[in-house]
């Protein structure tokens, strides 16, 4: 029994739960020291195997970053000098418009002065009663038309004139010969004949609208004065547009 009991020892050892755990973080720490190290090497070894040195290539990561920094504030830069350049281009081509419309407004003003000088300068127009050209302007509206129409009179003594106008446009409608009286194609004419009424001269004025698929091609006039003695004047006038009227004043 002695010799059995003595072959069957029991042998009990003690085992620590923290001894383990201190050691497991050991190795890894021991591992992460190893990797860092030799990615330390590695990128040393990298870097002279590559013939570059590391401190230029952090020098070179600053400076290429500073570099981008500038290249931005200098297309900052370049958008403000833009928008100032589309400005002052802007305003030059207000000025520009302005000039061009100052150099049509006295372009006019001067006929009108020629106009007004040929009223009172005896020889300038036909003795009498007369008829000046017919003037017809675009509008922005398609097929229609300002029109002004000038009747006047030279005298040594200007009477007051009275008479009527008529006048009408005659074009093709249809592949056929059509006329139209003014007042039907004019809002702003209200009667067939036109009331004259003037010592110098007198201007109708007015818009008028086509109808559609006629062609104009001429404007006949005729204007009959009854006072201060019996005439009459017919005039045609070949349907010719203005870039704008003469500065003639009603």
């Amino acid at each position: 029994m002695s010799s059995g009991a003595e072959r069957y020892r029991t042998v009990v050892r003690r085992y620590h739960v923290r001894h383990h755990q201190f050691v497991v973080l050991g190795l890894a720490l021991a591992a992460s020291l190893v990797l860092l190290v030799g990615f330390l090497l590695g990128r040393q070894a990298a870097f002279s195997g590559s013939g570059i040195d590391p401190v230029k290539y952090r020098e070179q990561g600053r400076a290429m970053r500073a570099a981008l920094a500038e290249n931005a504030e200098l297309n900052r830069q370049v958008g403000v000098l833009a928008a100032r350049h589309e400005v002052d281009r802007a305003a030059l081509e207000l000025v520009r418009q302005e000039l061009a419309e100052q150099k049509e407004l006295i372009a006019g003003l001067e006929e009108g002065v020629r106009f007004y000088r040929s009223l009172m300068t005896p020889g300038e127009i036909a003795q009498g009663f007369s008829l000046r050209a017919i003037e017809l302007v675009p509008r922005d509206e398609p097929g229609r038309y300002g029109f002004r129409i000038v009747a006047q009179q030279e005298a040594r003594k200007h009477s007051t004139l009275q008479g009527e106008l008529y006048a009408e446009i005659t074009g093709q409608e249809a592949g056929k010969v059509r006329s139209y009286p003014l007042f039907e194609l004019s809002p702003d004419i209200e009667h067939r004949q036109l009331p004259l009424r003037f010592r110098y001269f007198q201007s109708i004025e007015g818009d008028l609208v086509l109808p559609e698929g006629f062609e104009p091609q001429a404007i006949s006039v005729v204007a009959t004065v009854k006072a201060p003695r019996n005439a009459e004047v017919r005039e045609q006038y070949p349907w010719q547009v203005q870039e704008r009227f003469t500065h003639v004043g009603k």
